[in-house]
């Protein structure tokens, strides 16, 4: 039984992660190589200099991860908030500047496999403080902030499960 529940989550997280645009879900992917640290990351990614150049900051931007998953604030209270909120959001700032990522869905996906099924309370405000931020232009903030739904911003619960799918790179056979 656990298997087939097993199963019946992948499949779900499946279906949402090919539900995103395709620079969405290269995003996605390359994230997590870079967040995992894998060594051909920048050749694999890399279409140009600009994108070696991105892949390099956030390289330095997700540097934070490992603290941010051992800070764990109370979702109750406000002890710890700061030190976890900012460099979030931080972060959170420098993915949705990419302007690869268009929806709170996408977002939310990344970042449940970044921090952890935990994270999820948090990523709605984290979310809405990164897209609101001013260097984020003004066409891409109401885009960004219009994709969160009322149901994820109002949430009084969440979900406890750790994400089953995690998206990878496939190298295309050549013929």
């Amino acid at each position: 039984m656990a298997t087939k529940g097993t199963a019946t989550v992948t499949i779900s997280e499946l279906r949402e992660f090919a539900s995103f645009a395709p620079a969405e879900q290269r995003y996605i992917r390359r994230s997590l190589d870079v967040a995992l640290g894998k060594p051909d990351t920048y050749k694999r990614w890399a279409r140009d200099a600009g994108e070696m150049v991105s892949i390099r900051e956030q390289y330095e931007i997700y540097r934070s991860i490992d603290v941010l998953r051992a800070l764990h604030p109370e979702e109750a209270g406000l002890d710890g908030v700061e030190d976890f909120l900012g460099p979030l959001i931080r972060m959170a700032a420098f993915d949705l500047a990419q302007e690869r990522l268009d929806s709170f869905s996408a977002f939310r996906f990344l970042y449940e496999r970044l921090l952890g099924a935990w994270s999820r309370p948090w990523l709605p405000s984290a979310f809405c403080g990164a897209a609101a931020l001013p260097l984020i232009r003004p066409e891409r903030r109401r885009l960004l902030l219009h994709s969160i739904s009322e149901a994820a911003a109002m949430a009084q619960g969440w979900s406890g499960r750790e994400p089953k799918f995690y998206p990878e790179w496939i190298e295309k056979e050549v013929a």
